[in-house]
């Protein structure tokens, strides 16, 4: 990690699979004009803008990790692509509500194993995830005290992040306690995603 090149991050997926994320983004591009999924700016670099920026969390999932808690899912990145590749237990929390449709409508066409809570993320009872991702969401100290209650010990998050990672890094050991491993984005440069673990309070 990481890949030599974007397009090798879905190299290795199945016909099957392929046809359910490009299922995925059919549907996308037919809601986008309804409902602001992602910016317009990303459609016509859809695939690895978004698809292949999400994908790549996928090899860095501990082997035998089951339940993943994927926060603010929007479209569903990164946590409905994630369940299409085969994550088998997927919580795609997302408030608005139009948004969850979108997300329980592609979840129903793909087959993916997702199940969708519109609603905010503190008003969820909590439950123990292996895996908690969020992308774009809010800085990484935010994240922390969003994760935290489904935090096994043994449990990681994944979180991508842009040009500001280290700042948010540096703000959130302030209060949480944390390991963290920084791994260079197939898709940007100057972005990376950062795996952190042992989550505590500072």
């Amino acid at each position: 990690m990481p890949a030599s090149a974007p397009e090798d991050v879905l190299s290795g997926v199945s016909r099957e699979t392929r046809d359910r994320l490009q299922v995925y983004a059919d549907l996308l591009r037919k809601w986008q004009p309804v409902i602001n999924l992602v910016g317009p700016r990303t459609l016509p670099h859809l695939w690895t803008r978004h698809f292949v920026d999400s994908a790549q969390l996928h090899s860095l999932i501990p082997a035998g990790a089951r339940t993943l808690v994927d926060f603010g899912s929007g479209a569903g990145f990164p946590g409905l692509v994630l369940a299409i590749l085969g994550v088998p237990d997927v919580h795609l929390v997302e408030s608005d509500q139009r948004k969850a449709a979108f997300l329980r409508e592609v979840a129903r066409a793909t087959g993916a194993a997702a199940t969708i809570h519109a609603a905010r993320i503190e008003s969820i009872d909590p439950f123990s995830a292996d895996v908690v991702t969020a992308r774009a969401l809010a800085p990484l100290v935010d994240l922390l005290g969003f994760a935290a209650p489904f935090l096994a010990p043994d449990s990681i998050c994944l979180f991508p992040k842009g040009q500001q990672a280290e700042d948010e890094v540096s703000i959130a050991s302030k209060t949480w306690n944390i390991a963290v491993d920084r791994i260079q984005s197939v898709t940007d440069p100057s972005a990376s995603i950062l795996r952190v673990s042992e989550v505590s309070r500072a």
